[in-house]
């Protein structure tokens, strides 16, 4: 494959507004921890909302639809669009919360919801546990997909002549190398900017990602002569085109002698019905958690924080998917033998893409692998700093004492994920790995907002009980990953609350302290609210819950109502899409009817 000038001048433009932003931004970011973690709490809605959407849209994202897609049509993607009703309770349940909250991480949640030396062991643990440990695995995934996109670019790529080199024991390949070097580049302007600096390549990178992939949609449908061409090429699997999962279904596809299951009844009940509000996952966490409640954190106020969410939400679900399926659409009419289906997502672009557009869509990788690994390690770093190193380690010390060891621990975190890369081959374990590890733990983090009952021992508990049957099931019994869930999420749900049970609340002191910052309101802080009828708690729950209904609707009617009009069926697309407005316009009115500063404080 040839790089011509062209695309040589687009990447290496990229990459110098990339670090000037993070330059420019560096001295914002330098005034104290607020403002390198959270941007001073000053972040516009859809900035905020933006920055969540690019940060979830990774290198490894498009790969992993295009393998979807190939195994189970367009409703293999409901493995994931089931999150969206996760994310639904974030935006009218649990954002105005976490802006209200007042915190610097999630992690920091556990000192203000709890008491006693669990509480204390429970926030340190959290930071080792997600900000590194789990943090890690997360950036190494994203990884390996940038080195596998490097592969199927440059085959022959080598360093100083060599196709690896072993350094203490560990083998590096040269692709892996040339992701290292990425690194090196997301660490020096993330260390830089924090926040504020992430926040605005995520946007401007975001414009970038997706403006590539749908430039690649076009050119890549046009090639084999249209939708109707796409279609006629795929007519003897039509299923491919569904958008609900016909369950326990076998097909082949075209080309491939297999037959792919198109969903199971098992797989159906643990994602659509379990996996959403069971399991943590970066992004997708139950009551909003990680990066998300980062963002969350950083809004100017509550108001900004819903709409941020909300708008993250349309584009994550609503928006960002089509240009991703239809590539993978074609990818298996050009290359139905390819083994590795997530590979030919990539050679479209090798193959097809004229000099310019070529460039376009290397930097389009680039700024969704850089985004991804750049919010990574920020809210890594601030998992370490704000509940490890400061709690534990070196309390009082000044605010540019902590934004300097956070940008050490920056560049620290970054080596260490590259390390943990280096280890792992394959993307789909280590995304099951942490999904099944964290089953159960989603109800916990949902109730901790509206019982008073739930204590640190919960979450301690509900976090270790996966680990105690997983290898159980894993290596003894060799179950698949969806049987597993369920299984998991049952034993793990029933431990959690034998010990909730078992052990003594938080301290009635730090109860009333919770509920007079956040007042969540509700018949779960009754007990607590009736000592303090002075505190206003929240009402409206019922305008909540249908806005949470109408919410669903407009993300999924809007998502169909694309897809519709995209495969020329006009009538049903127009129908989809006006349901999806109507819904827009009920939660407009609602909200407008009871009014923001009755809602959302």
């Amino acid at each position: 494959m040839h790089i011509s000038q062209v695309d040589l001048i687009i990447i290496i433009s990229y990459l110098i507004i990339s670090i000037g932003i993070g330059i420019y931004m560096s001295k914002k970011a330098g005034k104290s921890t607020s403002d390198f973690f959270l941007s001073g709490r000053k972040l516009p809605w859809y900035i905020a909302g933006t920055s969540m959407v690019a940060t979830t849209f990774a290198a490894d994202t498009p790969l992993a639809v295009t393998e979807l897609v190939a195994q189970n049509g367009i409703a293999g993607n409901w493995l994931w669009w089931n999150m969206l009703f996760g994310g639904m309770l974030t935006v009218f349940f649990f954002a105005r919360l976490w802006r209200r909250s007042n915190i610097l991480t999630d992690a920091e949640f556990v000192s203000i919801r709890y008491s006693g030396k669990e509480a204390h062991f429970l926030r340190g643990f959290k930071a080792i546990y997600i900000g590194i440990g789990m943090n890690a695995v997360v950036m190494a995934w994203v990884n390996l997909a940038m080195v596998k996109i490097i592969h199927v670019m440059f085959p022959d790529l080598t360093l100083f002549g060599m196709h690896e080199v072993k350094f203490l024991g560990i083998t590096f390949s040269s692709h892996l190398l040339v992701v290292g070097s990425m690194m090196i580049f997301v660490a020096l302007y993330s260390a830089l900017s924090g926040l504020w600096g992430v926040s605005l390549t995520d946007t401007f990178q975001f414009i970038m990602a997706m403006g590539g992939s749908i430039a690649l949609a076009i050119f890549a449908v046009n090639h084999i002569g249209g939708i109707a061409s796409l279609k006629s090429y795929l007519s003897e699997t039509r299923w491919v085109f569904d958008f609900f999962p016909d369950i326990g279904k076998s097909e082949s596809l075209v080309g491939n002698s297999t037959g792919l299951l198109k969903m199971s009844i098992t797989g159906f009940v643990a994602y659509l019905g379990v996996q959403w509000w069971a399991s943590w996952y970066p992004g997708a966490e139950p009551g909003g958690g990680g990066y998300i409640a980062q963002r969350m954190m950083s809004a100017k106020d509550e108001k900004h924080s819903l709409l941020a969410t909300l708008w993250f939400q349309i584009a994550h679900y609503a928006l960002r998917p089509w240009p991703w399926i239809i590539v993978a659409l074609v990818a298996l009419v050009l290359y139905p033998n390819v083994p590795d289906k997530g590979e030919t997502y990539v050679m479209v672009i090798r193959d097809l893409l004229p000099s310019g557009l070529l460039g376009l869509l290397l930097a389009a990788f680039l700024a969704a692998y850089m985004s991804t690994i750049a919010s990574q390690t920020v809210w890594g770093t601030s998992y370490i700093i704000n509940d490890f190193i400061r709690p534990f380690i070196q309390s009082g010390a000044k605010e540019k004492y902590y934004v300097r060891i956070s940008r050490i621990v920056t560049v620290l975190l970054i080596i260490f994920s590259f390390l943990v890369t280096s280890q792992i081959e394959r993307i789909s374990d280590a995304w099951k790995f942490i999904l099944a590890c964290s089953g159960g733990i989603g109800l916990v983090l949902i109730l901790r907002w509206f019982w008073w009952r739930i204590n640190a021992w919960s979450e301690i508990s509900a976090m270790i009980a996966p680990f105690v049957v997983y290898p159980i099931l894993y290596f003894k019994y060799h179950l698949n990953y969806e049987t597993s869930l369920l299984i998991i999420v049952a034993w793990s749900t029933i431990v959690w609350i034998v010990v909730t049970l078992l052990t003594p609340p938080s301290s009635e002191k730090k109860l009333i302290e919770f509920y007079k910052r956040i007042h969540p309101g509700g018949k779960g802080w009754k007990s607590i609210s009736n000592k303090m009828p002075e505190v206003k708690g929240d009402t409206g729950y019922k305008t909540l819950f249908i806005n949470y209904i109408f919410g669903c609707f407009l993300i999924l009617f809007s998502l169909f109502g694309f897809g519709k009009i995209i495969f020329k069926e006009y009538t049903t697309g127009f129908i989809f899409l006006t349901i999806a407005l109507v819904s827009g316009i009920v939660i407009y009115r609602n909200i407008s009817k009871t009014g923001w500063d009755k809602v959302i404080k």
